[in-house]
């Protein structure tokens, strides 16, 4: 599975000199954690998030505490570069979803922006990747048959299931008859021994969003 088949599309952002408020109502509004950060050439120089819009815009209230209130050092930040990450971490539109994975694990980041060459085109979140595995099987086989049934119009049967994402493909035998998918979730496919159909019906499945592996029954 690829960045782009998971990833939020299109991309919101903010700029660099929008301010703070505009900014929390851009993430507030569309329901978003983090939004890359543009010039004005369109050019992504950082990312900021909630907790970077939250920090320092809400004052100590005086009634939450019997000592005194210090009084501030200066004012808030205004301006959505002052509050930042400047050092982006990105993902390919092209990377496989793993290595989104590996990124946020490694970085301790919920969501990555998203690039096709320097252009932003997406943000991937964990939101997203919970998305794609929230999936029902039902809808995930659906897709994997009419994936292969697309790709093979004519020929044998595989007879295919999913279960917890596991899609598993099984040659039907070669008696079935060759109209469609049926309740069971026959397909028209390759026939069984045929290694290239396989790896072909393999490459497939994969490529199902919420798919997480392929077995090959039979």
């Amino acid at each position: 599975m690829l960045v782009r088949e998971v990833m939020s599309s299109p991309v919101v952002t903010v700029g660099r000199t929008t301010s703070i408020r505009q900014a929390v109502r851009v993430l507030y509004e569309h329901d978003i954690t983090a939004a890359p950060v543009l010039d004005d050439a369109g050019r992504l120089v950082g990312v900021v998030s909630e907790l970077d819009l939250l920090r320092g815009e809400f004052p100590p209230d005086p009634r939450a505490s019997a000592r005194p209130v210090p009084g501030g050092e200066g004012p808030p930040p205004a301006l959505v570069w002052q509050v930042m990450t400047h050092a982006v971490v990105t993902v390919s539109e092209t990377a496989d979803v793993t290595a989104a994975v590996d990124l946020m694990v490694g970085k301790q980041v919920k969501s990555l922006p998203v690039l096709a060459g320097h252009r932003v085109v997406g943000m991937v979140s964990r939101r997203d990747l919970m998305r794609m595995l929230a999936r029902p099987d039902d809808e995930l086989r659906a897709e994997v048959a009419a994936a292969l049934r697309e790709h093979y119009p004519h020929g044998p049967f595989w007879e295919v299931a999913v279960h917890d994402g596991v899609a598993e493909l099984r040659p039907a035998p070669e008696s079935r008859p060759s109209a469609g998918a049926g309740p069971s979730g026959a397909l028209l496919a390759s026939g069984p021994g045929d290694v290239l159909a396989e790896h072909v019906a393999d490459v497939l499945a994969r490529t199902v969003p919420g798919v997480v592996r392929v077995r090959h029954l039979g």
